[in-house]
């Protein structure tokens, strides 16, 4: 090589490198954090802080809410997502042109309760184009994961075939996973015997992550549970926080609510295995935060 010839070849490597810095950095997931007491205002603030909900949403879009609705427990008890994300949710979708917004969770607690004394139910009653049914468990189909752990599971067609699926948990202690966040929100749309998920959970969640994308998380952190997850029952376990969090990254949503709890993201195992089978950033050093 003469020497035209290999300040040519520097030169390219060097465009190269810089390329890759910038894409790098283009693509640094990004989680928007918003904080305040009016809890529909901070929903969409953090929304606006990745874009807004007409990036996710279209006119004539059939979307999917799936908050966590587990538990027979009063919004005051951090067991379940409070109603006003939902609500706010709900309302920007319709604005950006959403044809019908179904929310629905496959409850732990008896559903009508769980529905009702969640808050949800009541906040959204009457909303046009909104729809809150319990689970119809004929509506459960069989879906090929190819998973590690699952190789099929029953997964709720609404689901399935929604335009959009937003993940709306609560950040909460669980008992058995530590922390139950976005990743873990997911086995609201699973049927069959969730029970034998707990044998390799971690896997089992990436699985249903892998096949169900979450195109939007918002995740609720204005109030969570610190400990007796994921029921709850005691106000003495809940801190209010009066914080939204959203991210498209479902690993970078889940790692930073973690440090909510005093924790770091490498501590839950389930956000690990999620990362390490490239479903998101886990590395808060990589993730772009923005309080908006």
């Amino acid at each position: 090589m003469d020497r035209r010839d290999f300040i040519k070849f520097i030169g390219l490597n060097l465009m190269l490198i810089t390329q890759g810095k910038r894409a790098s950095a283009k693509e640094m997931p990004v989680v928007a954090i918003s904080e305040g007491k009016d809890y529909a205002a901070i929903t969409k603030n953090a929304i606006s802080g990745i874009g807004g909900i007409g990036a996710y949403v279209k006119k004539g879009d059939v979307v999917v809410i799936k908050p966590n609705i587990g538990w027979d427990r009063k919004p005051e008890y951090a067991a379940n997502t409070h109603p006003l994300v939902v609500k706010s949710i709900a309302e920007e979708c319709l604005k950006a042109g959403a044809k019908r917004v179904k929310v629905f969770d496959n409850t732990c607690n008896d559903p009508r309760r769980c529905y009702e004394n969640s808050g949800i139910q009541p906040a959204l009653k009457g909303m046009k184009d909104v729809e809150m049914k319990h689970v119809e468990d004929e509506r459960f189909v069989k879906t090929r994961l190819n998973g590690r752990f699952l190789k099929e599971w029953e997964i709720y067609d609404e689901a399935l075939k929604a335009d959009v699926f937003i993940n709306v948990p609560i950040a909460k202690h669980h008992s058995l996973t530590r922390l139950t966040l976005a990743l873990k929100n997911m086995l609201g749309i699973m049927g069959g015997n969730r029970g034998y998920l707990h044998r390799g959970m971690e896997d089992a969640l990436s699985d249903i992550n892998s096949v169900v994308k979450s195109h939007l998380v918002v995740i609720d952190a204005t109030r969570i549970l610190l400990d007796h997850g994921p029921q709850g029952g005691s106000l003495g376990d809940v801190k209010v926080l009066n914080r939204v969090i959203a991210s498209t990254d479902i690993v970078a949503a889940d790692a930073y609510a973690t440090t909510l709890f005093n924790l770091k993201p490498q501590d839950i195992s389930t956000t690990v295995v999620a990362y390490k089978r490239g479903l998101g950033e886990m590395d808060l050093g990589k993730i772009k935060l923005i309080k908006t």
